[in-house]
């Protein structure tokens, strides 16, 4: 006879539900890469500027484009700020969705421990039925010969 374990669609869910949370840490990683690799490019953006104030004003180049350059640096600096803002929610968001999916491994460890004793038990007790079964065999052996 083969163990079949009464909860076993619990255990399933509880390995789905791991699964799900895994997908979604994966999800949070991959979002805060991609608003890293923004900040990345928008600081790469700064220096490119930075530079083309600092030849503009050896060229001495007009006024207005020299506030023009510097109005675009000004837009920059408040792009990074908000982008800092995006990266500090994003790295909160992979923290939650880690402590989501510590939570969701400890249930499924659980539920699987609890299957693994449930099993054992299991095989205990057909070990006894086994064991009974011979033990009585050999009586009745014994009985026959003993007649």
């Amino acid at each position: 006879m083969k163990f079949r374990y009464v909860y076993q669609k619990v255990v399933d869910l509880k390995s789905n539900q791991k699964t799900q949370a895994e997908w979604m840490l994966s999800a949070a990683v991959g979002q805060l890469q991609a608003e890293q690799r923004s900040l990345e490019l928008l600081e790469e953006d700064k220096v490119r500027t930075f530079t083309a104030i600092q030849s503009a004003m050896e060229n001495k180049a007009s006024m207005i484009k020299l506030q023009e350059l510097q109005l675009y640096m000004d837009y920059l600096e408040n792009c990074i700020e908000s982008k800092l803002g995006d990266i500090r929610r994003a790295e909160a968001n992979v923290e939650k969705k880690k402590a989501v999916l510590n939570g969701k491994m400890l249930d499924e460890k659980v539920w699987l421990k609890a299957k693994e004793k449930a099993k054992h038990k299991y095989q205990h007790e057909m070990l006894l039925r086994e064991q009974n079964e011979l033990d009585e065999i050999a009586t009745v052996r014994f009985a026959m010969k003993a007649r």
